[in-house]
This record gives C-alpha cells, structure tokens and sequence, in this order.
C-alpha cells in the first residue's frame, strides 16, 4: 500500500485521518478529469453525446464493485437525493424502526414526512436491542447505517441477513456512504433490499455522485401506484417515464460519474479484499493505542465489531491542537473522528499518538 501514497499529495502535506468527511481525489483520478474538461472545452454538445454511455458503464461498474449484477442501480447526485425520493413514495402509514443518532439525512428523511417511527440504541448489544424492538413493534421499514458516521461502530452484516431471513416482510434500507469502499460486498446475497451510498468519501470519486441499488422487483414495490399509472400512458419518451427516472430528473452530470467509474476501477485494481485486510490492521493498531490512552470507549464498543472510524474524547481546544500539527480530522458528536483509509499509514497513527501524548 505504501506505493499508492504518492496517488494522494495530500497525505505528503497533512496526516489526513478524514475520509469520513471526504476522501481524497488521486493523481490519476485528476489527470482523467482534466482530460474530460478538455474534451468537453473542444466539443461541447458533442463530448456529451459521445459520452452518454457513461451512465450504464458506471451502473455495470457499480454491479461488479457490489455483487449487484442482477440488481437494479439508480444513480443520484447524492445519498440525500435518493434517499427522500425513497421516503416520499412510500405510505405515511409505514412504521419505521431507525437508529438512534443515525446519519441526519436518513433521519430527516423520514421525520419529515410524519412516519410513525420508533428508534434503537447503538450499543454493544445492538443485536438484542434491534430484534427486542422488532418483535415488540413490529416495523413494515427497517432503515439504518452499516457504519455509524459517529462512533465508527459497524453492523455486523451476517446479523442482518439472519434478520432479513426472519423477518422477510420487513424492507432493510441501509445507508453504505461509510461502508462501501472500505470491504468486499455481496449485496444481493446480504439481506439488505435497498442499499445507497454517496460516491464522494471511501469511494474517493468526488462529489456530485452517488447511488442506490435495489434487489429484484424492490423498485417497483416502492414505486407509487400514481407514478406507474401515469408513466404507462404518457408519451414521453423512455427516459422519463421509467421507474427510475423518479430518481434522476433532469440531466445528471458526465464529469461527475465519469469521476465514480474511474475511481472505482481504480479500487478494484487494489482488490476490496486488499483495502479490507489494510483496514483492519490499522484500526487495530489506532484502536489499541487510544485504548492505552484512554480516550476511546471501550465500554461500548469492541474492535471486532468497528470499521476504521475511531471517535475519541476531545473537545475544542484538543481539536485545534490536532489542528496545528498538520493532523486533518473532524469533530463529530462529543468527540474527535479519526478515519483511516488504505493510503495511510502506521507512522501517520504514531504521529498522532505522539501528538496526543504532548497536548493531553
């Protein structure tokens, strides 16, 4: 991994333990933007033309990135985009089982629109607390974050397809923006009926980019009866009046998914499985040495059950600290997130350590 540091200038400057807020672009992934400003700077109307397969080339990608082959792949701009469109067809009469403090646009999603909803706590016994809720309120949708944007906690998948089997009648809506990009993924073998993600943080294509996959006949089941009426007798042509056509008004943007299909070919290049194992051994590392310090909670949470987003005790005057020694991250809830991708490193983590040792 220590060779595709130099794809990222940033970490040359910074210790950039950010992700989470936003993943840096690579060398390459600029060099291909620029040639495409290029190519729309001399043909204009034409570059768009010529380009417009981008569009099914990046769903294709997104499938084998995925194991979402045989699924149906919507593109947005972005997670909330997708998300809302979701929620607004869906009957007001659902019951919502969420997460509490989950991501805001997944929450704002549905309080917005007068769901009756009841939410879980996320703690080390997550799994008693969602199947004692399940039986007790018995949710038509159950929606959630496979890694909290928070605290780094991860779901454990396995538990969620054992749910999904369990509970068949229940709709699993998972947000991945923290996820994918981070592990190898199976979603038509993991229970999970409709998945999105934003393309612009782990999956280091930029913003403006973003996407939802749903299982087998998931988006006409979520499509109102309305909109199905209506495209079935209009006249417009077939780009506006498919299923997933609710999800893409408008022109979407050839810059921006020619950016997500580049990025990902790219991490498809280093192998998921790859990234996943490089994760894994340095959240490990990060985790032990707060651990010592005792500034993550261990009480909680376990390493075993975490992705590579650590949340430390810190306030303000910490995080400028941080700050002033070169070290990117963000504060997010009561504490510091610290988020480790492949292109760090084990001397960035002893940076850190030493500089928390200094201020503290």
């Amino acid at each position: 991994m220590k060779n595709l540091r130099k794809e990222f200038p940033v970490v040359n400057q910074y210790t950039y333990l950010n992700t989470a807020y936003s993943g840096p672009l690579s060398t390459q992934l600029i060099n291909h933007r620029r040639t495409q400003d290029q190519l729309q700077l001399e043909r204009a109307s034409l570059y768009r033309i010529e380009n417009d397969s981008i569009f099914s080339t990046v769903k294709r990608t997104i499938g084998s990135c995925f194991g979402a082959q045989n699924s149906t792949i919507v593109l947005t701009q972005n997670f909330s985009v997708g998300i809302n469109t979701i929620f607004n067809g869906l009957s007001t009469k659902s019951k919502v089982l969420l997460l509490e403090n989950d991501y805001p646009a997944m929450q704002t999603a549905v309080a917005s629109k007068g769901f009756d909803t009841k939410y879980v706590r996320w703690d080390k016994n997550i799994r008693e607390n969602i199947k004692s809720v399940i039986d007790s309120y018995t949710p038509d949708i159950f929606a959630f974050s496979i890694v909290h944007y928070i605290s780094g906690a991860k779901m454990d998948l396995a538990f969620i397809k054992d749910l999904k089997e369990t509970y068949p009648n229940i709709l699993f809506i998972a947000d991945a923006t923290q996820f994918c990009g981070t592990s190898a993924f199976d979603f038509e073998n993991s229970g999970i009926d409709i998945l999105g993600s934003s393309g612009y943080k782990w999956l280091l294509g930029g913003y403006g980019n973003a996407f939802f996959a749903f299982q087998k006949d998931t988006l006409e089941a979520v499509t109102p009866t309305p909109y199905k009426k209506n495209i079935s007798i209009s006249s417009a042509p077939d780009d506006y009046k498919s299923l997933e056509a609710r999800f893409q008004p408008g022109h979407l943007d050839t810059f921006n998914f020619s950016s997500l299909n580049y990025s990902l070919k790219f991490l498809q290049g280093i192998g998921f499985d790859r990234i996943e194992k490089e994760l894994e051994k340095l959240k490990r590392k990060l985790w032990f040495e707060l651990a010592d310090l005792n500034l993550i909670d261990t009480t909680n949470f376990c390493v075993q059950e975490h992705s590579s987003i650590l949340n430390i005790s810190g306030d303000k005057k910490l995080f400028q600290s941080l700050n002033k020694e070169r070290i990117v991250c963000s504060q997010r809830g009561t504490g510091i997130r610290f988020s480790l991708h492949f292109f760090n490193s084990e001397d960035d983590i002893e940076h850190v350590i030493a500089v928390l040792k200094k201020v503290l």
